[in-house]
């Protein structure tokens, strides 16, 4: 297969770990006869800093022509300190959402076995969690209307959703339920918002169409709590913007690390693919930040193409990594050495020779990644 993939690194550590989830998808290619040719753009504080706008036109242009488009992160720690900043990097990645209409973000969160204990979280509670968020990305409250009174001392974010914006990602989360456990918590704040309201009242309009779905309602405050006491009792989770969001930065507890979130933003005729993490800019060039999220975001881009073998080979590489403790700091206490690349490497040493299991330690030491 051919496949032109946009690759937009943006600031921070995004281009520390999105060139590991290329590297991986470069040997991919290589194992399995594809092309993949990869067009790199400018997004964020990188933007701003080149071109003085946080999404350039040449970017937008790239990311259309493109079969998929592969996200670093975005941010920069000087716009978070400035309120009054009137460009900031995060309206690159809320237009190219808006502008590319990818509008339902799908992330997994799944409880690695080899990772219970970096949980702090009881095993019990989340051995066996496997939990796909289906958040809406392209309305509510991000896109609403925004004021500022003249004296700068009132303000508003107006949350808006269309009865058509609700229905075609409700129709992705069932369809996905119905590939899974045959269970969607539609979770909302319907006793309070109006908003709400209309999305649990086309919910309950859609789902006869789904008879092989059971449908569950759960209010954002209680599902935030019940996320940590006990997330196996979610299956597939529907909801607006903003609670996706906070709901699966939240999940990151479940997993060990939010350096571990994938996730696909998928629209009629786009596709991105992103780590849920953000650009954590005090750790950018220390090779410590974690790159898994992005290379299983990777693998979903194969998902998304129908390369099922291919993101399963990733997958399994990302199960041998973990299990061999060759993950950066904020998972591995074992080594103190392994770096972002050499987790890259080490990923892209096992897509090239997936039947060998012995790891010679003294070649990762060495900077090799080496698999023998």
């Amino acid at each position: 297969m051919k496949l032109n993939i946009a690759v937009l690194p943006g600031d921070g550590i995004g281009p520390e770990v999105t060139a590991q989830a290329v590297k991986t998808l470069k040997a991919i290619a290589m194992e399995f006869n594809h092309i993949f040719t990869f067009d790199y753009g400018l997004i964020g504080a990188s933007a701003i800093d080149k071109t003085g706008n946080p999404l350039p036109e040449e970017t937008i242009g790239i990311c259309e022509k493109a079969d998929a488009i592969l996200f670093g992160a975005i941010g920069k720690t000087s716009y978070d300190l400035d309120p009054n900043a009137k460009i900031r990097p995060e309206q690159g990645l809320l237009g190219l959402r808006k502008t590319l209409d990818l509008y339902a973000n799908i992330r997994p969160v799944i409880a690695y076995d080899d990772l219970l204990n970096k949980s702090s979280l009881k095993k019990n509670q989340i051995k066996d969690t496997n939990i796909l968020i289906y958040r809406e990305l392209t309305s509510g409250i991000y896109f609403g209307e925004k004021t500022l009174s003249d004296d700068g001392n009132t303000a508003s974010d107006i949350c808006t959703y269309t009865r058509a914006e609700i229905e075609r990602i409700t129709h992705l989360a069932f369809k996905a339920a119905q590939s899974r456990k045959h269970k969607l918590t539609l979770v909302d704040k319907a006793n309070v918002l109006e908003s709400s309201r209309l999305w649990r009242r086309v919910v309950q309009e859609l789902a006869p169409q789904y008879p092989d779905v059971k449908l569950n309602y759960m209010y954002i405050d209680n599902a935030a709590m019940a996320l940590i006491i006990n997330p196996k009792q979610f299956d597939v989770i529907l909801t607006e913007n903003m609670f996706g969001d906070i709901l699966s930065e939240e999940a990151s507890v479940i997993v060990g690390s939010i350096g571990l979130l994938a996730s696909a933003s998928i629209g009629e005729n786009h596709a991105m693919f992103e780590p849920i993490h953000g650009a954590y800019t005090k750790a950018a060039n220390k090779g410590i930040a974690n790159p898994i999220a992005s290379i299983l975001s990777a693998a979903m881009l194969l998902d998304h193409f129908g390369l099922d073998d291919e993101a399963a080979l990733i997958r399994e590489a990302v199960d041998k990594s973990l299990k061999l403790h060759i993950t950066t700091p904020d998972l591995n206490t074992k080594y103190d050495n392994i770096s972002t690349t050499k987790v890259g490497d080490f990923i892209e040493d096992f897509i090239q020779n997936p039947d060998e299991t012995n790891l010679n330690f003294t070649n990762i030491h060495l900077g090799q990644s080496t698999i023998i």
